[in-house]
């Protein structure tokens, strides 16, 4: 490991070069002045940045190519933005994310060859990037670095012929990616584009495991020079996400020497990008969770699993061809899209689990005599919101970037081959508990009223305080395997799937349901008061799909039994079964493969996703109290990992109060 390196970028000595430019103050002011297109924006923003870009290269590395411009400009002023809005439907910042290139076409062919194909706003700014390379070609001649230079020469030109100029072709072109105003830029299927110029090189003596895992080393840290810069919810969500394994498109297994060398990469530097992601079946060796158990010890919530016996099966049911659905990966988070062809936007929307429950306690409760009846409302109502959500999405509209027209296979502008948006299904633990503590004490056991419930949760448990310890510690929950709660849980992702059969988006794709949360564990939590399992008001939700907070949970084993009972091929957006595993249990020699043999069970019960957390909670609590010790501390959020003292209190908070397991 080049630990100069690591240590320079860790202490943020790179940033003495970032530069405010006046000249980029009122651009958007300029533009609208002037009447230009979108796309004529994107192209002169873009164009002007890479001038204002300064080739700086850092001490020891070998893969360049770093922000030194501050902050990108908005191609709109405020007016035109609300304007826009007034047309279209908006997602997130209006610009496009969430999309996986074909690196390996242009890797391979260079951007000369693409500039041939490209129109006239992706050859100028094709133009750009060679223009801003050279820049950086000469200053490696001037420092001495002639094999840096060597290696600028080609790429990203021309085609890249070795392992060298294959991962800074790549660095160069994520990099204009970002610059060009892109955000949760993905990595895509890494060790299967990008292995063969590693094996090629390795055949011809070029490389020993340990020179190609210190190279490997030093492209991983050039995902954190500028990711500070990159747009997110909190500090670390920047979709910097990079899939390993998995089946190719004819069903070959892809791990290979590449994927150890990044799971080993990823385990030495401890930083948080890139995010790693390994895709596992019911054929893959227990050795390969071993592997990826030994990258969970090191505590960066890393590797995130998907199962390719569950994906790619879901994937064909929402109309995938086969060999798409084979070469899926994973947005920035964990939901489903194919790289190359896919415009997929797999989190245009949330249903609220709980708040459904909520809705149909105070309107329907008292009116229905058996819990059936009850549950028929639950799921008109799953219905009425999945239709609200869906109607509400209506002349998407993105802002043109013509470097990742150029990059998609058959271009972007207009969607791609596969326009399908994907909606979260949030609290599903609170909702479950929730209906499982209706029928139990309400209908079956008659325990209580309904009105006294009602009173209850309305009151924040003040009223009928004596029923707060009942349904918050005593009433079945979700992860202990009981039949009631984990039969709630099949029913609502049921109704969930069900509710959006048949709908067709305003790009002529369909809508996928998940398991996913997203932000929305904190948001939607706030939008309701007090929950019938016990939750308590300003409760936030479990994140993603995982037990309650608060609950009694037998231990990670029953987690799997209740969380693998769903068929997953009808929730197939995405949405991983998250555990916190104390970081005390890894001093144990055996833990790694306990831990191994849990995912494997969990993989081979049918479960679709999976993360696992190691956390110390008393390392936690001091980082919130004295976080200049603990400026490397990192956790898992939702489908990020992120610095634990870089997170706003509530999402510390968060992680505190998960559940945590031993094996």
């Amino acid at each position: 490991m080049r630990k100069t390196l690591r240590e320079y970028i860790v202490n943020k000595e790179h940033h003495v070069y970032r530069k405010d430019h006046p000249e980029l103050s009122g651009l958007a002011e300029e533009f609208s002045g002037l009447g230009l297109c979108p796309k004529e924006r994107m192209t002169r923003r873009f164009e002007l940045l890479s001038k204002l870009e300064t080739s700086v290269l850092l001490p020891e590395e070998k893969i360049c190519f770093m922000r030194t411009v501050k902050v990108i400009p908005d191609c709109f002023t405020e007016e035109e933005w609300a304007e826009i809005k007034e047309k279209h439907f908006i997602h997130e910042l209006g610009y496009m994310s969430n999309l996986s290139p074909n690196y390996e076409r242009v890797i391979a062919f260079g951007l000369l060859a693409e500039r041939e194909k490209a129109d006239v706003y992706g050859q100028r700014v094709i133009d750009a990037i060679l223009d801003l390379t050279d820049r950086y070609r000469e200053q490696a001649l001037a420092k001495g670095k002639t094999e840096l230079a060597s290696v600028l020469e080609r790429v990203p030109r021309y085609g890249a012929t070795s392992f060298y100029e294959a991962l800074q072709s790549f660095r160069i072109i994520h990099y204009c990616l970002w610059l060009e105003g892109n955000y949760h830029n993905t990595v895509g299927r890494f060790d299967k584009y990008m292995y063969p110029y590693l094996k090629a090189d390795v055949e011809k003596g070029i490389y020993t495991k340990e020179t190609a895992l210190e190279m490997v080393e030093d492209f991983f840290l050039s995902f954190n020079k500028d990711s500070d810069l990159y747009v997110g919810v909190q500090q670390g969500d920047n979709g910097q996400s990079m899939m390993l394994g998995g089946v190719d498109e004819n069903g070959k297994e892809v791990f290979n020497l590449l994927s150890e060398l990044c799971l080993e990469a990823s385990r030495n530097l401890l930083l948080i990008d890139p995010k790693i992601n390994l895709r596992v079946s019911k054929n893959t060796p227990l050795r390969v969770y071993e592997l990826g158990s030994e990258l969970t010890k090191a505590g960066l919530g890393f590797p995130q699993y998907s199962n390719d016996d569950v994906v790619i099966e879901g994937l064909k049911k929402l109309g995938y061809e086969p060999e798409d659905a084979r070469d899926y990966v994973v947005a920035a988070c964990w939901e489903f899209i194919i790289p190359k062809v896919g415009a997929d936007v797999a989190n245009i929307g949330a249903l609220s689990f709980p708040k459904v429950i909520d809705t149909c306690l105070h309107r329907d409760l008292t009116g229905c005599e058996i819990f059936e009846a009850f549950m028929e409302k639950v799921k008109e109502e799953i219905q009425r919101e999945c239709d609200r959500i869906c109607d509400e999405i209506k002349d998407l509209w993105f802002v043109p970037s013509p470097l990742m027209n150029v990059m998609m296979d058959g271009g972007i502008y207009d969607g791609g081959k596969y326009n399908n948006f994907g909606l979260h299904g949030t609290g599903v633990a609170t909702a479950a508990d929730s209906l499982a503590v209706i029928k139990k004490y309400i209908y079956d056991e008659m325990k209580y009223t309904k009105e006294a419930l009602i009173e209850a949760v309305d009151s924040d448990f003040a009223e009928h305080g004596e029923m707060l310890p009942v349904l918050r510690y005593e009433a079945p929950k979700l992860g202990n395997n009981e039949e009631l709660p984990d039969e709630m849980l099949v029913s609502l992702l049921k109704s969930f799937s069900d509710s959006l059969k048949g709908k067709k988006n305003c790009r002529g794709g369909v809508f996928r349901a998940g398991t996913g949360s997203a932000m929305f564990y904190l948001w939607h939590a706030n939008e309701i008061g007090a929950s019938p399992d016990g939750r308590r008001k300003g409760e936030p939700f479990g994140t993603n799909f995982s037990a309650s907070l608060f609950a009694r949970i037998n231990g990670p084993l029953s987690v799997i039994q209740s969380f693998t009972k769903p068929d997953f091929t009808e929730n197939i957006n995405g949405g991983p079964l998250t555990l916190e595993f104390a970081s005390s249990m890894f001093k144990d020699e055996d833990s790694v493969k306990k831990v191994a043999a849990l995912v494997k069970a969990y993989i081979d019960l049918g479960g679709h996703q999976m993360q696992l957390n190691a956390v110390n909670t008393e390392k936690l609590k001091d980082a919130q109290a004295h976080p200049e010790n603990h400026r490397q501390l990192v956790v898992r959020i939702w489908g990020w990992s992120a610095y634990f003292v870089e997170l706003d209190k509530e999402h510390q908070d968060h992680v505190l109060r998960r559940q945590q397991y031993t094996v």
